[in-house]
């Protein structure tokens, strides 16, 4: 493509894609309406936002947030915490919570996210070792997604054991071409999962899908969903931070991984306060709609030049992550450049694939954020393997993907 041609095609996209953009905006509101609610039914006022030290018993602040947390993602209990680093860390520690020697883990939707692997200890991953949930004695298995992109329930039912203790749904796509899973797919396996077993809990990682759709999955039968807040619930505000939110009797479960038995979810103080966090919940729906609105003109966009994409642009979607088939290392390297140069941060900066902790291959990221890794603002990643393919993410304003997706089609005209 010429770059002379760019404008003109984007034009193009974001007109056939206008009907998509508006639904969108509706799903903002009902998902804002919720978290006001929240916020209103707490009676958040400007004392929650002042931090603590030391223990940080009786923290306000952390304390509502929490609750706020729960009402919205219409849950019993939820732990929000700075202190978790990541969401690969939520997710460990709740695996390391939930599960002890002789439980088995099942993963309902194909190969978890690279990271989570290692914590895992498949044998993939070379990590069985270094204390993976393999050496401490629990098994694992996973059943692949169904021929139609959704959970194989019947798959699923068929995988599990009687000392299954935990079946796991990734919801997003990760480094897959895959479908994100859909509520309804998350109840439709919980519904089916708890009526075969009821003792076995439903663990949703619900990275990247946050305020995606009208409800959440432990709206839907999930007994416990994860996730980080430098995605989608920290609105592009949040600095660090992750969240479980579900059932009281599993929140509690993991409270204790998170400290220690007897201190659970009582102590965790940050100098720093809550103001970023609980203005970054209340941003998120609209941060959301805007990645969203970047992700589904990307994919009309990146179609009408001839590349593949994941999902089409009018396809229903479960996550903000758009798949766009590249086909060459260096187009991919080039499409990742052309994100990164239209960043706010770091612009000047040239991408290039590297051994990344956790990931089987390397990894290029163009990601130039206000949060570092902070994948609700506009980036885009990818391991470098066969058929190179760019996942982007984020962008805190539609305005500002229309802008990165341009700066990636000129890359890719020059590459």
């Amino acid at each position: 493509m010429r770059e002379k041609d760019i404008p003109g095609l984007l034009q193009e996209a974001q007109t056939r894609c206008a009907p998509v953009l508006a639904a969108l905006e509706r799903t903002e509101q009902v998902c804002l309406a919720r978290v006001l609610g929240a916020f209103q039914a707490e009676r958040i006022g400007a004392r929650h936002f002042a931090g603590t030290t030391g223990y940080g018993y009786g923290d306000v602040g952390r304390e509502a947030l929490e609750r706020v947390f729960a009402r919205v993602f219409g849950a019993q209990d939820a732990l929000v915490r700075p202190q978790i680093a990541s969401g690969t860390h939520a997710l460990a520690i709740c695996l390391y919570g939930l599960l002890g020697p002789g439980d088995h883990l099942l993963s309902g939707a194909g190969k978890p996210y690279d990271t989570l692997r290692a914590v895992i200890g498949t044998k993939d991953a070379g990590e069985e070792g270094a204390g993976s949930l393999r050496a401490l004695g629990v098994a694992y298995g996973e059943v692949p997604l169904a021929a139609h992109g959704g959970v194989d329930i019947p798959a699923v039912l068929a995988g599990m054991h009687a000392n299954t203790r935990v079946v796991m749904l990734q919801r997003s796509r990760g480094y897959a071409w895959r479908c994100a899973l859909s509520i309804a797919d998350i109840q439709a396996a919980a519904e089916a999962i708890h009526s075969a077993k009821p003792d076995a809990l439903v663990m949703v990682d619900n990275c990247y899908g946050e305020f995606v759709c009208e409800s959440e999955p432990t709206m839907a039968g999930a007994d416990v969903a994860v996730g980080s807040l430098i995605k989608n619930p920290g609105g592009g505000i949040a600095p660090t931070g992750g969240y479980i939110v579900g059932r009281e009797d599993v929140v509690a479960r993991v409270a204790r991984r998170l400290t220690s038995p007897g201190i659970g979810r009582e102590v965790g103080s940050y100098a720093s306060g809550y103001q970023a966090f609980y203005q970054g919940l209340f941003m998120a729906p609209h941060a959301v709609c805007q990645a969203l609105k970047t992700a589904v003109l990307a994919a009309s966009a990146f179609a009408l030049a001839g590349y593949p994409v994941h999902p089409a642009f009018d396809a229903p979607r479960g996550d903000i992550i758009q798949a766009i088939e590249l086909g060459s290392p260096e187009k991919l390297i080039a499409f990742c450049r052309g994100i990164q140069a239209a960043s706010p941060v770091d612009s000047f900066a040239v991408p290039e694939p590297w051994a990344m902790p956790g990931y089987q291959h390397e990894v290029i990221m163009a990601a130039g954020t206000f949060v570092s890794g902070a994948s609700i603002e506009l980036s885009a990643d990818a391991p470098m393997r066969p058929p190179y393919i760019a996942y982007l993410q984020g962008g805190l304003t539609f305005a500002h993907g229309c802008l990165g997706l341009a700066s990636a089609l000129r890359s890719l005209s020059q590459a």
